[in-house]
């Protein structure tokens, strides 16, 4: 079962696309495809494919503000244990669905709490959240991809996982002007909707419940496997 395991997971790892480049702003830094290009939008980095049609498909924010009295780990799995409520634009409100729950993870050296929700941030989304604490900096990255491309970029958003490194300077607070990280007062994460461009908003409110079980399904079991890896990786280390 392991040997089968970490078979898979060298066919997945080896079908990596050599063609990433290395994003980079004052906290953070890691790994995405050629294609796709960050842009500041106020106090969020908005990352997607500069691709009309594969913008639309799938998206990456980073936020990064100072640690304040609702940043610790524990307030974070907590709330990511529990469905995340969403505005629908026409009225009313939906739940998300947890796909995992939150656990702890290394990844370089770093703690990360990460887990994966559906319809958290927009209907018909999967929304993979690592959220972290490091000096007075907390910092949250979100995954999103439609639901239909999810397994199409299932490998970037492993590959941009893996080679996560929190960066920033320990007298970041004290150099504004290579921010922008919000105040300690405000949630993390709590904009993070608002940041997700309108286009990617338009038609998902309706239908797309055919094959959610399976697509769930699907993407659970190559979480999982690639949680397995990072967790091994991690025990290994410590040894």
């Amino acid at each position: 079962m392991k040997f089968r395991l970490f078979a898979s997971l060298a066919v997945i790892l080896l079908s990596f696309s050599a063609h990433a480049k290395v994003f980079r702003n004052a906290y953070i830094a890691f790994e995405m495809p050629e294609t796709w290009k960050c842009n500041l939008e106020q106090t969020e980095w908005v990352c997607r494919s500069e691709q009309t049609k594969e913008a639309k498909e799938a998206i990456i924010i980073l936020t990064a503000k100072e640690v304040g009295p609702t940043d610790t780990f524990a307030l974070y799995e907590s709330h990511l244990n529990a469905p995340i409520s969403v505005a629908l634009k026409g009225g009313g409100a939906s739940e998300s669905k947890i796909v995992y729950k939150s656990k702890s993870v290394q990844i370089n050296d770093q703690t990360w709490i990460d887990s994966l929700h559906l319809g958290s941030e927009v209907p018909n989304y999967f929304t993979r959240y690592l959220a972290t604490i490091k000096d007075k900096i907390a910092i949250l990255i979100t995954f999103s991809a439609h639901k239909q491309y999810y397994t199409k970029y299932s490998q970037d958003f492993f590959k941009a996982v893996m080679s996560l490194r929190v960066i920033a300077s320990k007298n970041l607070l004290a150099k504004p002007e290579l921010g922008p990280i919000r105040p300690g007062s405000e949630t993390l994460g709590a904009p993070i909707s608002s940041a997700m461009p309108a286009d990617m908003l338009q038609g998902e409110e309706e239908g797309g419940k055919g094959n959610n079980k399976a697509l769930l399904l699907g993407g659970a079991v190559l979480l999982a496997a690639l949680g397995a890896y990072i967790f091994l990786k991690a025990r290994k280390r410590k040894r």
